[in-house]
């Protein structure tokens, strides 16, 4: 039976997973086996710079997070070893990176995900994955933005050129 000090710290990581599974955009559960440290280092350091939170946890810690939650469903894919990738602002980025690193090193393997709230498997993580960045969709809306407001600045020039030819004539 463990002591009374390790079953309060069990305690403590289960209440600090839940907060960041409750604050969270969006989270992926994946089987890291296989990975080579180098690989492995890589994917932290991918996570880190994207703002998301990547840790092994144990499978019990897990099911304890989300037990009497929506997302007590995944009970049933915490096999093996399990890390989690968290994100509290960009949806897309835990599952953009994952899908992208299962594709470079096949011993990476994706087991499900939730999405704002949404519990959603491999295919689901995979489709996710395609979605463009928030920094991408802002990136293409500044661009059309830009490229109306430089159409409509050609047009009014048009209009006071011309103006100006039917005064100066």
């Amino acid at each position: 039976m463990p002591s009374e000090r390790i079953l309060q710290q069990k305690k403590a990581e289960v209440e600090k997973l839940s907060g960041k599974i409750a604050n969270a955009q969006s989270f992926v559960l994946a089987d890291y086996r296989g990975l080579t440290v180098e690989q492995d280092t890589k994917l932290r350091k991918a996570m880190r710079e994207a703002g998301v939170e990547y840790k092994v946890y144990k499978n019990s810690i897990i099911s304890f997070a989300v037990k009497d939650t929506p997302y007590s469903e995944l009970t049933k894919y915490l096999e093996g070893p399990t890390a989690i990738a968290i994100s509290e602002k960009d949806p897309v980025a835990p599952s953009k990176l994952l899908v992208q690193f299962a594709k470079d090193y096949e011993k990476l393997e994706i087991k499900a995900g939730v999405v704002e709230g949404k519990i959603i498997d491999l295919a689901g993580v995979e489709e996710l994955a395609k979605t463009p960045s928030r920094e991408e969709l802002l990136g293409r809306l500044i661009g059309s933005l830009q490229s109306s407001l430089y159409g409509l600045a050609i047009a009014l020039n048009a209009i006071v050129e011309k103006q100006e030819q039917a005064q100066g004539a």
